[in-house]
This record gives structure tokens, C-alpha cells and sequence, in this order.
């Protein structure tokens, strides 16, 4: 990554802050107020065929079931999004990296029903294998792959079409197992878009974006595998594979899966993007709600990762009008502090 493309990344991402991602727990400071939840562009309830037969009691150094979607699954099972991680080492600077994300801060649902408006999630949209590509012109067109993408006239945007947050839309061509992602996207005359990122996933594969660019998450990663989605929780009543939130502050590196870091700071005390949290293992969810649970015990099995750069423990998750958000809101009374980080691998730095 250059450091013209750094410095671009970073200012953009305080612009956003000062635009409305702020960090009052009343707003869901990653963009994360908007579209619906959708199967094919007709407004339907998303995934029925989402896996439910995740075992629990599966030796927790192997790959995982994971999840799957509109018939095709989300990764392998041994992508580490499917990975359990209940069983991996600690890292050696765990204590410092909870710290600095904040032990005494509680959890925070960015999704639900509606918030400011418009549906409270980052949304998708399954469409079939031949949904029309369109054209798309990327601000950081040297990290994104150029498409065409397969982008429904109304697909569903984050924050809605007239959102000024992070404006991501989610694609899954589910004929072809492949996952479009958008940052900051517009639509724009004659049906082309443009957007500030883009990236495309084989969903059979588990091949990296290069190291060094971005995707249209800061980390690199795919957003659709780290969301909380209606479907498991309150349908399947299991999440499969691990889920992504963000830190107010991260520091210049990253941890494969990832790819890409989106700060200047040398502090090693604070987060990499790809750092992998888990919910500890001593820690009682018995008091939650029951689709709480669900989201703990994936924190437990499969953890977090640090995608991007946002309000610390802001967890990601789809929109849904189904959702209750006063259930929801009952994952703040679990901390930072409740939580340990486990070494996946080295940091890369510039």
C-alpha cells in the first residue's frame, strides 16, 4: 500500500467519523443503518438454506461445518471464518490489546430493525447467475478488482440511498458461488456505479486478497461471512463461523486473513487489522436471552475479527424487521474485559 493511498484511506475514514460514524452507542458508528435483508431482489426473507448442522461438540482444532447461503457455502470449512478458535493459544499481548479497546466497555449490536430511518444493518442481496454486470469506477481502483459486478437496479445500500456513511452493498450470485463487495457506493446515470472499493470472492475458495490492498472492508476481508444474520440466530439457532466488529483505533499491520491495514500508528498496543478475539470460555451466558446466546456461544467457538476502523466492539450484523431490538441490546452487559485475544499468526507490517 502507498503511502499517498494510506494517508487517502485515512482522512477519508475520519471524514466519515465527522459525517455521522461517530462513537455515541446510540448510533451505529460503522454505516451501519440501512437496506433490507433480501433473496433475489423481490424483498423475501434472506438464506433458507443456511447450514444447521454445525456440531457443537466438534474437536475445536478442526475446521468448522460453516455457514452457507442460498445454496452455496460461505468459504470452506477450513477457512479460518469457519475455523473454531476455542482451542487456540493466547496471545502473548492480549492483556495490552483488550485494554486498549476498552476492558469496561460493553458490547453494542450495530444491526437490528430500523435506526434513523432506514433498516439498522450492513444489508445483501442474492442474485442469480445472470443478473446483468454493470460497470464500476473505484476510487482506489489499483486495490479493487475491476468487475463488471452483478448490481441490481435497486439493490439495497447501506444507510439507504441517500445514507452518507460507508454505503457498502453486498452481492451473492448464488449460481455461481461468488461474493461482490462494494464500499461507498453510488449509483450513477445509465446504470454504471462508482465506489471508493470493490473486491470479489470465489466462496469455494479460501485464497487472499493481495497483501497490501484493501477490499471493501479496511481489513481486506469479505464483509457477508462476519455478519449476525436473523437467519441463524433465530431460525437455525447456531452461528457457524466467526463475526467481525470494529476498534476506534488500530495500528499499521495486520494479521492474515487480512490484508490490509488502515493506520499510521507504530503502537503495538493497539489492534491489527485480523486481530482474532474470543468471548472466554468461563464466561456464563446462561442470563442472556436465548438469541443472545447464540451470538455468545459463536464468540466462544469461532470468535471476532478486527475488520475496520470505527467504535470499539460495535458488532456487525444484517438488518432484519424481525429482530427485537430490546433482546438485542442485552449484549452490552457483556464487557471487553470478558474477552482474550488468540494468536492466528504473525503481524505484517509495511
Amino acid at each position: 500500500m502507498t503511502g499517498k493511498m494510506l494517508g487517502s484511506w485515512i482522512a477519508f475514514a475520519g471524514w466519515l467519523v465527522l459525517a455521522g460514524c461517530g462513537d455515541d452507542d446510540s448510533h451505529p458508528a460503522d454505516g451501519s443503518d440501512d437496506g433490507t435483508v433480501r433473496d433475489d431482489g423481490t424483498g423475501g426473507d434472506a438464506d433458507a438454506d443456511a447450514d444447521a448442522d454445525a456440531d457443537a461438540d466438534a474437536d475445536s482444532d478442526a475446521g468448522g461445518d460453516g455457514s452457507s447461503f442460498s445454496g452455496c457455502p460461505v468459504f470452506p470449512p477450513d477457512n479460518p471464518w469457519n475455523t473454531p478458535i476455542d482451542g487456540a493459544p493466547l496471545h502473548s499481548n492480549s492483556a495490552n490489546f483488550i485494554a486498549s479497546i476498552g476492558t469496561g466497555t460493553g458490547l453494542h449490536q450495530d444491526f437490528g430493525t430500523v435506526w434513523d430511518g432506514a433498516p439498522n444493518g450492513i444489508p445483501y442481496v442474492a442474485v442469480p447467475g445472470t443478473q446483468p454486470r454493470v460497470d464500476v469506477t473505484f476510487d482506489y481502483a489499483d486495490e479493487s478488482d475491476p468487475g463488471p459486478y452483478p448490481i441490481p437496479a435497486d439493490a439495497p445500500i447501506e444507510g439507504g440511498p441517500s445514507g452518507d456513511g460507508d454505503r457498502h452493498v453486498l452481492l451473492i450470485d448464488r449460481d455461481n458461488c461468488m461474493l461482490y463487495e462494494l464500499f461507498y457506493a453510488y449509483p450513477v446515470a445509465g446504470g454504471a456505479w462508482t465506489a471508493g472499493s470493490g473486491a470479489i470472492f470465489n466462496l469455494r475458495s479460501n485464497a487472499l486478497r493481495t497483501d497490501g490492498w484493501t477490499s471493501a472492508d479496511a481489513a481486506g476481508l469479505p464483509i457477508f461471512p462476519g455478519l449476525v444474520r436473523y437467519d441463524e440466530v433465530m431460525e437455525e439457532g447456531v452461528i457457524d463461523h466467526a463475526l467481525r466488529f470494529t476498534v476506534s483505533s488500530s495500528q499499521q499491520g495486520y494479521i492474515h486473513p487480512a490484508t490490509h491495514y488502515a493506520s499510521s500508528s507504530t503502537d503495538p498496543d493497539l489492534p491489527p487489522m485480523g486481530l482474532r478475539v474470543r468471548l472466554r470460555g468461563d464466561f456464563d451466558i446462561t442470563g442472556f436471552p436465548a438469541p443472545v446466546q447464540v451470538i455468545l456461544t459463536a464468540m466462544k467457538r469461532y470468535g471476532m475479527f478486527v475488520a475496520d476502523n470505527g467504535s470499539d466492539w460495535f458488532i456487525s450484523g444484517a438488518p432484519d424487521p424481525r429482530w427485537r431490538d430490546d433482546v438485542l441490546a442485552e449484549i452490552s452487559g457483556v464487557h471487553g474485559g470478558d474477552f482474550e485475544v488468540v494468536d492466528t499468526g504473525p503481524i505484517i507490517g509495511p
